[in-house]
């Protein structure tokens, strides 16, 4: 998944059209009048948008697309969560993060696609799930929307390992205090992973309510999906 943050680029909203921020706050419609690619990828393409700016003008945008994932908090009887190490190379190292997967799989939905990644990662299972964040990971330059879910009710069932990279990750649980803590010290750093301990913590402690598993995905990425069909 794609991490950090960048004011380089606004981009288009995630159907590649106009975007009014849907606050009410402001009213430009920031419309693509042009648009190009530069690279189309396996997993990303990247296109750059010539935007009606406010004052009459145009600006370049550069828009990386993505299928968008999601990933999940698999919070067991005892109170603790699966985390796996995987090797990201971006940032040359392992990083822990959640059980997480591509929206790959056409019209699949957010849930289903959790419950595969939950199994093909973990090996596990869970009978009952709660959507709790939806994370745009960088909207600066990417349209990637990472769904978190927080997953109870785990059994272990038999992993299906995809490919090298998941072949080599390790995986390993955490009390969810535990994991926090990790996220607050710098230890966790990949931003899915932060948000959905975060807010699973919450809503454990009793502090917030998650939505449910069918939640509306407002911002789902279709733009580079919509390339594959």
């Amino acid at each position: 998944m794609t991490s950090g943050g960048s004011g380089v680029s606004g981009g288009s909203s995630a159907s590649g059209g106009s975007a009014s921020g849907g606050s009410g706050l402001g009213r430009h419609a920031f419309e693509a009048v042009s648009s190009r690619d530069v690279h189309v990828g396996r997993v990303v393409a990247l296109r750059v948008d010539e935007v009606a700016m406010p004052g009459g003008g145009t600006a370049s945008r550069e828009v990386v697309e993505h299928l968008g994932a999601v990933a999940v908090v698999a919070l067991d009887e005892a109170g603790a969560v699966t985390l796996v190490h995987q090797y990201r190379h971006p940032l040359g190292r392992r990083l822990w993060e959640l059980p997480a997967g591509l929206l790959d799989e056409g019209d699949e939905s957010p849930l289903a696609a959790a419950r595969r990644e939950l199994a093909e990662e973990v090996g596990l299972a869970a009978s009952e799930w709660v959507t709790l964040v939806d994370v745009a990971v960088s909207p600066g330059f990417t349209d990637e929307v990472v769904r978190v879910f927080l997953a109870r009710g785990i059994t272990v069932v038999d992993r299906d390992v995809q490919g090298e990279e998941e072949a080599d990750m390790e995986a390993k649980s955490f009390p969810l205090a535990e994991a926090v803590d990790m996220a607050l010290a710098g230890e966790i750093v990949n931003g899915p992973a932060v948000s959905g301990l975060l807010a699973a913590h919450a809503v454990v402690t009793g502090h917030a309510h998650g939505r449910p598993s069918d939640a509306p995905f407002r911002d789902r990425p279709t733009r580079f999906a919509a390339r594959q069909s």
